[in-house]
């Protein structure tokens, strides 16, 4: 473990302590039922993704010898032990809360699971028919005798194992294994007749309730459900790479062989049956799940999409129109006439598709430029960005290859765009481009001139509905002039160009940051206020953190909010006795990056891309944009004001790693900054409507 001295926590064990901040909410019983299954699945999901990546690649560093330490001062085999026990602990709080809590419950209110042992007379036709139609005939069980013949499993995808009694002609008394392979099915839950309510069974109890059918004359020993987890974490040689897009596809494939890091297996599951999969998979003890339920929680998200079942939600949150959008103008005269600052998603993604879809459609429009990190499925950004290369406008796309897990979605969006007459990048040889800007090149009048938009979240209208995020749309000359060399140094072989107002990484965002970060230091060396207001998802950049403690040793203030990893001690005597650290976990999703600096009173504020971590700041590129309209910085402050004052879904970051959940005193308001969030931007919709819908009469010159 990390030695008592380290001034750092461990970016691993950093992150399962915010899967446990998810998993919190799914424990809270004053949540709604379907909403607390959400975070359970979540949490599921965000296991699957930390052992993809971030075990697999401890893994390859434990396989390849290197002891070198962290900054926490853990080398990669004690990163593993200690990520191997809280995981356990993790585990067996999810089922504890899933099979104590979440299934008895749903099941009294109308989402009931049933096993092959309480299954009706009607129930068994149901399963009768779908099991002879659908499953016998799609479903191939695949003979096993060792790890040379064992079948390629897709990864994270549901499988049966079934242990077979010996032949009758064989003089061996070892049992003969089979598998039956789910494949990509996505359909996990059989419906079944029921009086009310929705009645199911899970996909792999109808199997296990059938099994003897796959094996006609065979003894069916045992069987049991398993998963594999595979390693993600496969480095691309760009240096090699002539196509990219190949090559990204290549990686793809490789996924599909890669390692097993973690093997799931029920606990019904005989000592016979996992000893065979653990050489066939060459899986270690240590490396081996044994759950009490259902295998993969995050399918369970499926089930929170229930009819009929609103009582057990949330009440819905729609997103408000801005008041400083006028919807009967076009998004070029709003954003003439001051800067747009957009909270999303309390304020609508709306206008962001709207600027994109009037800029393909505008015949004053003469270029667009864009960035694609990850995007919806069906895209109504990518569909503008077609529908104005069709027009014969010059459209520029950096599609982002390397974006982990969406690889093979971007791969069809460039394919399909190039097709459509875009021109297509695929972002900047050893980095990854994880900046959302977009150019809108417009001939007015005066001139040229260039709209732009920089946002902290992705082009993404789906995950704009429930990700908090930030955009800010302008005009501004200096902008558009920094905006331009930017995306041109992305596109061609120019050197990074110096930026009036802009940031970004890899050259120059870090420094930036630190010179801010040391304006403050020394202004309160001096006897001046300091102070520093920060809001990201991660925290875990060395300089930065040691730049944040030498400014609290000269007695800044520095409020974080840091949703997820965050490798920052806060409260330590003498080291960080004024850097404070919450962490908001709620029904959205945060997001947006918001920096803030007191800056003797002339206040600078910034939104980014990018959170303060080494991959950003070092292997991405990415942007750190100021906001100098002071209607804009105001609503930012804002943000972050509400944001700290959180009482009800914060949890503040102690000395020691551990985090404890925010208490509202008796003669304290409770405080909840998204509910805030949310009344306000309802508010002044409703003011903006109002004061629009005023009558105002045309009076007569002669009265």
């Amino acid at each position: 473990m990390a030695t008592a001295t380290s001034n750092f926590i461990n970016r691993e064990i950093s992150w399962l302590d915010f899967n446990r901040r998810v998993l919190e909410e799914a424990q809270d019983e004053s949540i709604p039922l379907l909403e607390r299954l959400k975070f359970l699945a979540i949490t599921g999901s965000n296991l699957d993704e930390f052992f993809m990546v971030r075990v697999g690649g401890l893994q390859q560093l434990v396989e390849e010898g290197v002891v070198k330490r962290d900054p926490s001062g853990m080398s990669p085999s004690q990163q593993l032990e200690a990520i191997r026990e809280d995981t356990a602990e993790i585990v067996t709080d999810q089922y504890e809360c899933y099979l104590n809590q979440l299934e008895p419950l749903l099941g009294e209110n109308g989402l009931k699971r049933v096993r092959s042992w309480d299954v009706t007379d009607e129930q068994v036709k149901t399963l009768d028919r779908i099991f002879n139609d659908e499953i016998l005939s799609i479903f191939t069980p695949q003979r096993v005798t060792s790890k040379n013949d064992f079948p390629l499993l897709i990864g994270l995808s549901l499988n049966v194992l079934v242990q077979l009694s010996p032949g009758q002609h064989t003089e061996s008394d070892e049992s003969r294994f089979a598998v039956v392979p789910f494949g990509p099915t996505k359909r996990r839950f059989v419906t079944l007749p029921s009086a009310g309510g929705y009645t199911y069974m899970l996909l792999e109890d109808v199997i296990e309730m059938y099994i003897q059918r796959f094996f006609p004359g065979e003894e069916v020993v045992a069987c049991a459900p398993f998963r594999i987890t595979r390693n993600s974490d496969l480095a691309l040689r760009e240096d090699l790479a002539s196509d990219l897009l190949s090559e990204m596809q290549a990686i793809l494939d490789q996924r599909k062989l890669s390692d097993c890091v973690r093997l799931e297996v029920s606990d019904h599951v005989t000592s016979r049956m996992r000893l065979f999969l653990q050489d066939a998979l060459e899986v270690e003890d240590g490396d081996v799940v044994s759950l009490p339920g259902p295998l993969d929680l995050a399918s369970f998200m499926r089930l929170t999409s229930a009819r009929g079942m609103d009582h057990l939600r949330y009440e819905s949150w729609t997103s408000n129109p801005s008041p400083r959008v006028d919807s009967t103008k076009s998004m070029f005269d709003t954003i003439n006439e001051q800067d747009l600052l957009l909270y999303h998603p309390f304020e609508a993604y709306d206008p962001v598709v709207r600027f994109i879809n009037e800029a393909a459609d505008d015949k004053d429009v003469v270029a667009i430029k864009q960035t694609l990190y990850r995007t919806s499925t069906d895209s109504a950004v990518v569909s503008a960005l077609m529908r104005a290369a069709d027009k014969g406008k010059n459209v520029t796309v950096i599609v982002e290859l390397k974006a982990r897990f969406d690889e093979q979605q971007n791969i069809e969006w460039a394919r399909h765009m190039e097709q459509g007459g875009v021109q297509v990048f695929y972002g900047v040889k050893g980095l990854k481009t994880h900046a959302k800007i977009c150019i809108v090149v417009r001939r007015e009048p005066g001139g040229f001139r260039r709209y732009l938009h920089f946002g902290t979240g992705n082009y993404n209208e789906a995950t704009a509905r429930f990700y908090t995020d930030c955009s800010l749309m302008t005009v501004s000359a200096a902008l558009g002039n920094d905006a331009v060399n930017f995306f041109n140094a992305v596109t061609g072989y120019s050197q990074p160009q110096k930026y009036d107002r802009l940031e970004a990484a890899p050259i120059g965002m870090r420094n930036k940051m630190l010179e801010m970060i040391n304006v403050e230091r020394e202004r309160c060396a001096n006897g001046h206020k300091g102070l520093i207001r920060a809001k990201m998802n991660s925290l875990v950049d060395p300089q930065t953190i040691e730049a944040l403690y030498a400014a609290s040793q000269a007695g800044v203030q520095v409020e974080l909010i840091v949703r997820g990893i965050c490798c920052l001690r806060p409260g330590v005597p003498g080291l960080s006795d004024n850097i404070t650290v919450i962490s908001v976990i709620d029904r959205l999703l945060e997001h947006s990056r918001i920096l803030y600096f007191f800056h003797g009173g002339d206040e600078r504020v910034f939104i980014s891309s990018a959170d303060w971590m080494p991959r950003n700041l070092d292997r991405r590129v990415e942007l750190l944009v100021p906001v100098e309209d002071d209607e804009c910085r105001r609503r930012l402050i804002e943000v972050l004001d509400i944001g700290l004052a959180d009482n009800v879904k914060s949890r503040r970051l102690q000395s020691d790693g551990k985090y404890v959940r925010a208490e509202c005193s008796a003669n304290e308001q409770p405080s909840r900054s998204q509910e805030i969030l949310h009344k306000l931007a309802k508010e002044r919709a409703a003011q903006a409507n109002r004061a629009f819908t005023a009558f105002v009469p045309h009076k007569s010159p002669h009265n």
